[in-house]
């Protein structure tokens, strides 16, 4: 009896020796930021990788996600990393592009209509390299890896049915902004206007726009064919990007073993989070077929036909967008594997 009361307390002691080390070990909070929903392909991407982070740090990273912008919107995340009010966001390219204009890259003509893996080669590629270099020294953040993509951007509209590109010609089209997206809609004949993506579905059914750029996703979670969306035209105008990032002041913190977990951890994952960003995408074009969306998908070769036309307006479309001449210049290098 007497052995198993000293076997009983030295297990007990073991245990607190082993809590004793375990809280010895610095613990860091890393708190993410993004401002899409909890279903949102990016989130549930967030949330995975947060959660894989915390597991195979032992604990000593412990994370919180708060979605939905609950924290900060995405136009007001990047000060945030620098304040220190949260450690960890992946904005879009499109927020960005106010400290960092090469960010808007991929609305240059030569990536019209461009498949995934010339795109994804481009943005893990050189040009991808240039523009992180400036968002960690910009920014003071540190990039996790490769960029996460939204997905293409289509063409959508309500009553007039849009089966080839010259049926743009003579409509109003909503974007999101910047000089690309303009410059492309006036390239087909259609005038560019620019709503703010919240009043979108009351300016779709007063009629205020004739169609709009967006993607299959943002369509199908808006339920857009109840603003009037009867048509969508697969044209894959670019591709949108998100910009994993954390805190510089917080990566630094950061025992040598941690910081090569947090960013080893994001590129074991970003193959598996690009495809169900791609898979999400495709069940919402099935999500708004199944609510009446008729869609046309142009051929490689039409989408190639346009984007030989576009490209002698490239240098024009590069200095509105304020892309600098070195990025320019490696987009101009990268001509056969980016596919002019």
């Amino acid at each position: 009896m007497m052995r198993g009361a000293v076997t009983a307390v030295l297990a007990v002691l073991a245990i607190q020796c082993s809590q004793g080390a375990l809280a010895a070990e610095p613990q860091f909070k890393l708190r993410a930021s993004v401002d899409t929903s909890a279903t949102h392909g990016r989130t549930l991407s967030a949330a995975d990788y947060l959660k894989k982070l915390q597991e195979k740090s032992g604990g000593r990273i412990m994370t919180e996600l708060f979605h939905s912008g609950q924290l900060f919107r995405d136009r007001d995340v990047v000060k945030a990393l620098r304040q220190g009010a949260v450690e960890m966001a992946i904005p879009g390219t499109w927020v960005l592009t106010g400290f960092v204009p090469d960010a808007d890259v991929f609305q240059l003509p030569a990536f019209f209509g461009q498949p995934y893996p010339v795109v994804y080669a481009a943005a893990d590629g050189r040009i991808g390299e240039i523009i992180n270099k400036q968002f960690e020294s910009k920014l003071d953040v540190k990039l996790l890896g490769s960029w996460l993509q939204l997905g293409y951007q289509n063409t959508y509209s309500t009553n007039k049915p849009i089966r080839d590109f010259a049926d743009q010609a003579g409509m109003k089209i909503r974007n999101s902004g910047g000089a690309g997206q303009s410059a492309r809609a006036k390239f087909f004949g259609a005038s560019p206007n620019v709503t703010a993506w919240p009043d979108v579905p009351l300016a779709l059914s007063q009629g205020t726009f004739d169609g709009l750029s967006s993607t299959d996703e943002s369509l199908a979670s808006a339920k857009l064919w109840e603003s009037g969306v009867k048509y969508g035209f697969a044209d894959r105008e670019f591709v949108g990007f998100y910009v994993p990032m954390i805190s510089e002041s917080f990566y630094r913190k950061l025992p040598p073993d941690l910081q090569k977990l947090v960013i080893d951890l994001w590129q074991e994952n970003i193959h598996a989070y690009r495809k169900s960003m791609e898979e999400a995408q495709t069940e919402a074009r099935h999500t708004l077929e199944k609510n009446g969306v008729v869609f046309v998908s142009p051929s490689e070769s039409a989408l190639a036909e346009v984007r030989a036309k576009m490209l002698p307006l490239q240098d024009g479309i590069a200095k509105e967008l304020r892309i600098s001449p070195a990025l320019l210049q490696q987009v101009q290098a990268d001509a056969t594997t980016i596919g002019h």
